[in-house]
């Protein structure tokens, strides 16, 4: 068994739920110093053993419903892309354990790294990117689009992207969005979806959940080490579900179109134990996990049976139709993976067990 520590005063659960949640950096330093004395907490570079645990995109457009008026049916606040998975608070659910397991064991975290999910209004995903074939209307969030329908023009890239992305060449543009399904496509991962709009970088959605950054916080104030953050997905032709690289890296012409964060790897690889969580499952998560074990293939085999998800702090996206179903559910997706993350030597762990009883951790 290993030794935990007690949840700090400060902690409430219900703020897993709280858009507004914002806590005091301030006293956040006070108290961590309090903190550290009373319960003899070492600083992290002391650390025999480096433990990151890596927390991916606990944003709030992520981690919060939607909130819509009730007469007109529009969305008047939270989430613009949450992820409920299928019991509708998954995310909520997730992001108070993440940290409760960081103030559990905050004592050997030696590092709390953080990915951000940053956008902006016109991205190959995004709705405004594209126009249907009448030319002048935007298609609706959660659209496929397919190779097909790029063909037949049925969707086709927004003529006024042109002009500030490649010099009002339209043409290029259309190749390139060709191209870009196509290798999504052939590569057997997702068809392109076009998202609502989410994590745009300034807008409020962009931010970490207030309960969970206040853990990372005090975890850094507590064992003295930054807490540091890596922002992902800004290149407008490509989509970066993983932090690790993007999911087409090449243009049409043949030329480089973006790479692999060669950088993030390897400080990862650095770690003696990875700890992941976030969202999303099926997305992000996922795609995170399947570049590292590839990464760790090449560089350091025995590292798999290093890596831990922590399968109760992250969700899959779901979809509701309104009607008690859904309109899209990606859990069978995340099903399926953590099937091939075992197979591959990754643990399968919950946050409430105790560290100590993990299988391979040895501190």
């Amino acid at each position: 068994m290993m030794t935990t520590l007690p949840v700090p005063a400060h902690f409430d659960g219900d703020h897993a739920a709280d858009w507004g949640y914002r806590p005091s950096q301030r006293q956040l330093l006070v108290d961590a110093c309090e903190w550290r004395k009373r319960h003899k907490v070492k600083a992290a570079t002391t650390d025999r053993r480096k433990v990151t645990l890596l927390l991916i995109d606990v944003q709030k457009d992520f981690c919060f419903p939607p909130i819509f008026d009730k007469k007109s049916g529009k969305q008047v606040g939270g989430g613009t892309l949450y992820v409920g998975g299928r019991s509708g608070t998954g995310a909520i659910d997730d992001s108070r354990r993440i940290a409760e397991f960081i103030y559990r064991n905050l004592g050997v975290i030696t590092h709390v790294r953080v990915t951000m999910d940053t956008h902006f209004p016109f991205q190959i995903f995004s709705p405004a990117f594209w126009v249907k074939d009448d030319g002048r209307t935007n298609p609706d969030p959660f659209t496929l689009v397919r190779t097909e329908e790029i063909l037949s023009g049925t969707y086709r890239p927004n003529p006024a992207v042109a002009g500030f992305l490649c010099n009002g060449n339209l043409s290029w543009l259309q190749k390139q969005v060709l191209h870009y399904a196509k290798e999504l496509e052939k590569a057997g991962k997702y068809v392109l979806m076009l998202w609502p709009e989410h994590c745009i970088l300034g807008d409020e959605g962009h931010a970490l959940v207030g309960l969970v950054h206040e853990a990372r916080m005090f975890h850094a104030y507590t064992r003295n080490i930054q807490a540091e953050a890596e922002i992902k997905g800004g290149h407008p032709l490509t989509e970066n579900y993983s932090v690790l690289g993007p999911e087409v890296t090449t243009r049409f012409d043949g030329q480089p179109l973006a790479e692999k964060n060669a950088r993030f790897v390897k400080t990862l690889l650095e770690s003696d134990y990875l700890i992941i969580g976030g969202q999303a499952a099926s997305h992000c998560v996922a795609w995170t996990i399947a570049d590292l074990l590839s990464e760790i293939r090449v560089q350091s085999p025995e590292m798999a049976e290093k890596v831990y998800l922590l399968k109760d702090c992250t969700s899959a996206v779901t979809v509701p139709d309104g009607k008690g179903g859904f309109f899209q559910d990606f859990t069978p997706h995340f099903d399926e993976a953590m099937k091939e993350w075992k197979n591959g030597g990754i643990h399968l762990v919950e946050s409430v067990d105790d560290m100590g009883t993990w299988k391979g951790l040895n501190l």
